[in-house]
């Protein structure tokens, strides 16, 4: 069986194309991609402007529920670490019933900010006391459920945390939620794979930082998945905060990213999550490897993390994606600006992430991080391409930012002109339509999500 659509003007990897016939088969898998149809064909649904569904590289769901709520001072100097403490909090309480009704919820949002599929960094593992639950699986489960009941593409990615701190301090009260051996996070893993085989998900590894894995353990568990499935991607915080930074030489004399370099096989698999402050070397080395950075803008302004430096790191060819990490945004487009804004106000520029050969912001770095989030995510999801999943994002032309421009101005006005508010109107994935205006579960799960952040407070209070 094969469903298509036509679109006026599609955004196909190398840019706007007129007329455009996407056709993909049951499997949600795009067979035929044509352009410069002469008409609709009879029967197929049609649409103005269409553009690839973007991936989010980097997601902690349960973060959703304190999203504006960490916003007080706290400290003399508040920071991401007194923003942690309280991050913790949330942590402690969350049962499994919580987890799925915040993640439904976040996905159902995501979906509708123009996110098509999700990179799950999920640390969150055992009961609140720290002792495994029966079903070591149990929370990974939930938010495999999340991504089913909602249909936004996953890359689950089991978070290994041992460590408090470089040098194998011990781990805090508020981490005991987290933390596994080597041995039962490869059990854990070996569980996980058949479950997200069974619903077209991808399985990864996510050593958190090498401040929580030492050495030996990184080393075991990037070899352990290998065994398991020798494509998954490995996700790692790395150099988000100068304590980090600071810390990472008092243990070994080298800064994070340097040590990584040094001392792991680092390629095209390995994401980088912030990479927020390298020097010179680390920006040349880490580019050249064919990891990806993933950033993540608003969660890095909001934490006070700092500014990557975009354009030494496009000047070694590196590549690139976005991610909404804490969710205090769930806007892909948002991200996006926030990036090119950042960028701005470093370097008193405009139009940073753009040149003479890609003049235009916006497409310039929607393609980008649609292709950085695609290797990140391990999927195929490489945008409106034979061979790639059907995940498409239909734009509102009658938007008051997008209204009667052109194609390229319209992605702009998508990107820089929206003001909150949504210029989406339709989202696909694997084919199916998810979002009409607003999520086909909107209600329901919105409902939940109040139901569970309100309990998750009362417990915290309490």
């Amino acid at each position: 069986m094969t469903t298509q659509l036509f679109a006026r003007h599609a955004l196909l990897p190398t840019g706007w194309a007129p007329n455009v016939l996407v056709q993909w088969d049951k499997a949600g898998l795009i067979h035929q991609v044509q352009t410069h149809v002469a008409q609709p064909p009879g029967q197929s649904s049609a649409t103005e402007l269409l553009v690839p569904g973007m991936p989010n590289l980097h997601s902690h769901a349960f973060q959703r529920a304190s999203a504006g709520l960490t916003e007080y001072r706290y400290a003399e100097q508040d920071s991401f670490w007194s923003w942690r403490n309280l991050m913790y909090s949330f942590a402690a309480h969350i049962t499994p019933e919580q987890l799925e009704a915040i993640a439904t919820w976040l996905y159902a949002e995501m979906l509708e900010a123009g996110y098509t599929s999700v990179c799950e960094f999920h640390y969150v593992h055992h009961q609140p006391d720290g002792q495994p639950y029966a079903d070591s699986a149990t929370l990974s489960q939930c938010l495999l459920n999340a991504a089913k009941r909602t249909g936004i593409g996953m890359t689950l990615l089991p978070v290994l945390y041992q460590t408090g701190g470089f040098g194998a301090l011990p781990p805090g009260d508020g981490q005991k939620r987290f933390i596994h051996t080597t041995d039962a996070m490869l059990k854990l893993l070996d569980k996980l794979l058949p479950q997200c085989q069974a619903q077209n998900a991808k399985l990864g590894i996510a050593p958190h930082s090498l401040r929580a894995v030492p050495p030996e353990s990184l080393n075991a568990i990037i070899e352990g998945m290998n065994q398991l499935d020798a494509t998954a991607p490995i996700h790692i915080h790395i150099a988000e905060q100068t304590k980090e930074v600071d810390d990472c030489v008092a243990w070994c004399g080298q800064r994070p990213v340097e040590w990584l370099m040094d001392h792991m096989a680092v390629d095209a698999r390995w994401c980088l999550v912030h990479a927020t402050h390298m020097n010179a070397s680390e920006y040349q080395q880490a580019a050249s490897s064919g990891a990806i950075a993933g950033l993540c803008p608003t969660t890095e302004a909001n934490l006070g993390d700092g500014i990557f430096d975009l354009p030494q790191w496009l000047q070694h060819q590196g590549r690139w994606g976005i991610g909404s990490d804490s969710h205090v945004t769930v806007n892909a487009a948002a991200e996006l600006l926030a990036l090119e804004y950042s960028q701005r106000l470093q370097r008193r520029q405009r139009n940073v992430a753009a040149s003479t050969a890609t003049p235009s912001v916006a497409q310039n770095t929607y393609l980008q991080a649609v292709q950085g989030g695609t290797q990140a995510s391990a999927r195929p999801i490489a945008g409106i391409a034979v061979g790639q999943n059907a995940d498409l994002v239909e734009l509102d032309c009658q938007h008051r930012a997008l209204a009667q421009l052109t194609p390229d101005q319209a992605l702009s006005g998508h990107v820089f002109g929206s003001s909150r508010t949504s210029a989406i109107r339709r989202v696909w994935t694997q084919g199916i339509l998810r979002v009409d205006q607003k999520h086909l579960l909107h209600q329901p799960a919105q409902k939940e999500f109040i139901q569970a952040r309100t309990q998750l407070l009362r417990h915290i209070h309490d």
